[in-house]
């Protein structure tokens, strides 16, 4: 009798207190930022615009999947380098599905409450974020000074004009 009564509790509380994606999975995941060219300011601001992170490439940081009780959390990625033009790329949690397994084991406590509430019931799927920065259109780019020796008899009569005899 004591047995069964034992029993019957350890599978009451197995059942009521389980989540799955908060036992099984996580709510903070790991994502590696790089860009080419490297060193190029990283600012990551969340689904409010708030900056949670401002560094410079290539650096590892976690992130939250969830925002709030039933809310996944989105991020944009923005690169910034001189001579290149800026980019976003947007980060998107989606549902875990460890989530799932709170339906399958029984678990309803964590299917409405705990992993709602954790961030466990969503993931983000991308661990890594590569930008390829483009050289900037606008022609900002810094060049480094050159030395071009040219021949009078061959500059346009525009630029010849213009020189000046300095012996």
């Amino acid at each position: 009798m004591k047995r069964t009564l034992y029993a019957f509790i350890l599978i009451i509380a197995l059942t009521v207190l389980n989540s799955c994606a908060s036992i099984v999975s996580k709510s903070n995941w790991p994502v590696h930022v790089a860009s080419d060219p490297a060193g190029a300011t990283v600012m990551i601001t969340n689904r409010h615009g708030v900056q949670v992170y401002k560094g410079t490439t290539p650096v590892m940081l976690t992130l939250k999947s969830g925002a709030g009780f039933f809310k996944k959390e989105s991020y944009t990625v923005h690169f910034e380098f001189a001579g290149y033009a800026s980019q976003d790329i947007p980060l998107e949690c989606k549902v875990n599905g460890w989530y799932w397994g709170n339906l399958l084991i029984g678990g309803l406590l964590g299917f409405l409450v705990i992993d709602p509430a954790t961030g466990a019931m969503y993931k983000l799927e991308t661990p890594a974020v590569d930008a390829r920065l483009a050289k900037d259109a606008t022609g900002s780019v810094e060049q480094t000074p050159t030395l071009k020796i040219a021949n009078i008899n061959n500059l346009p009569q525009s630029i010849a004009k213009n020189l000046v005899r300095i012996n």
